[in-house]
């Protein structure tokens, strides 16, 4: 009787299924898995250290790396309504992690900014991944680097291609 081969379709649709497929590469796909599943977890950890959901961190991430900025700019970065993101923010600024405040050239715009104490936090619980791989990158040559580069390019090519192109929200 014929076995039946995993369908990567199915993979797509239900997580179980992407460990039926068979392994590629001598183990990438696992590995691949495995760095996904350890920064899904590291992310929920800094979630429950800053006391925030998801999408309160994906914002933090945004002011914390590019700085203040308006409600209608963070939204369109994070892809959700004005009207959700004013819900994330209520919820931020209720906890202390940020505040907003009249734009300094149009006071008819608010500009949203990361409170230092929640910055300072939120990088003390990064550090440590930060610096350990910028070690692993500095531990690699020249050659494993491009050889490394060039597979994480073309993964991104593989997610881009495969992620729904919206047009932006209208603010």
């Amino acid at each position: 009787m014929p076995t039946r081969k995993p369908d990567p379709d199915a993979a797509a649709a239900d997580p179980a299924a992407v460990d039926a497929l068979p392994p590629l590469g001598d183990g990438v796909r696992s590995r691949l898995r495995r760095v996904t599943l350890a920064q899904q977890a590291f992310e929920r950890s800094i979630q429950r250290t800053l006391a925030v959901d998801a999408m309160g961190l994906a914002a933090m991430d945004h002011l914390v790396t590019a700085g203040p900025t308006t409600p209608t700019e963070l939204a369109g970065r994070l892809g959700i309504s004005t009207a959700a993101m004013s819900l994330v923010l209520n919820r931020l600024e209720a906890a202390g992690h940020a505040h907003r405040e009249r734009h300094p050239s149009d006071g008819r715009k608010l500009v949203v900014t990361a409170a230092d104490r929640s910055s300072e936090a939120a990088h003390a619980a990064v550090l440590p991944v930060i610096t350990g791989i910028e070690e692993v990158i500095a531990s690699m040559g020249d050659a494993d680097r491009a050889t490394v580069q060039d597979f994480l390019d073309r993964l991104v090519a593989v997610y881009e291609d495969a992620t729904p192109r919206h047009a932006p929200e209208a603010p």
